[in-house]
């Protein structure tokens, strides 16, 4: 299902992390299907010195910003907003179609670091504050965290395939299964199921 190229970015992600002092911040993600990305970065003589990122999410999520951070790393800022989703699921060796609209986000949450530089340098934006969206569908479905299996449209509380109802995490608006200890994605303590 995953090219092995995935498989690597996922089991040993490169630039994980939080840059305390960025220069820019962007955030992208999907808190139906759980996948939340943020990226750092660190800006010199208008190029990326510095890439980092935070993701919760599925594999191929964790993998997708792992390569965007490897292929954006060192590249001026016209250079890294010129890297697409297509392109980074082109580099992975392909991703399966059902992880295309919510887990590649990667080149989205660059690009929206980039923009909160760029309005931080023209005084748009205060010096603290995170730029992003949180990503839309546009109309395609999400996909079960746990099968990867395509959510109905109507319920995406849950998942037919594997049988799983969902609730929604507070911390990270991810969809984890109704009744567990800690959310899938990003590890938050929930409620339990009365």
């Amino acid at each position: 299902m995953y090219s092995d190229k995935v498989m690597d970015h996922f089991a040993n992600p490169r630039n994980v992390g939080v840059i305390a002092d960025a220069d820019g911040v962007g955030q992208v993600g999907n808190p139906v299907c759980g996948d939340m990305m943020t990226f750092y970065i660190k800006v010199q003589n208008d190029r990326l010195a510095d890439v980092k990122f935070q993701t919760f999410g599925c594999g191929a999520a964790i993998a997708v910003s792992s390569m965007v951070s490897e292929m954006a790393k060192g590249k001026s800022l016209a250079e890294a907003m010129a890297i697409t989703n297509d392109l980074v699921a082109e580099e992975l060796g392909g991703l399966p179609k059902n992880k295309m609209h919510c887990s590649n986000l990667g080149a989205d949450a660059l690009h929206e670091a980039i923009k909160n530089y760029e309005d931080k340098r023209a005084g748009r934006v205060p010096a603290a504050a995170p730029a992003g969206d949180l990503h839309e569908h546009e109309g395609e479905a999400c996909a079960c965290p746990y099968c990867d299996t395509a959510l109905e449209e109507e319920n995406k509380a849950f998942c037919r395939a594997c049988h799983v109802e969902f609730e929604e995490c507070p911390a990270c608006s991810g969809i984890t299964k109704k009744g567990d200890a800690k959310c899938i994605h990003c590890g938050a303590p929930l409620g339990k199921a009365s």
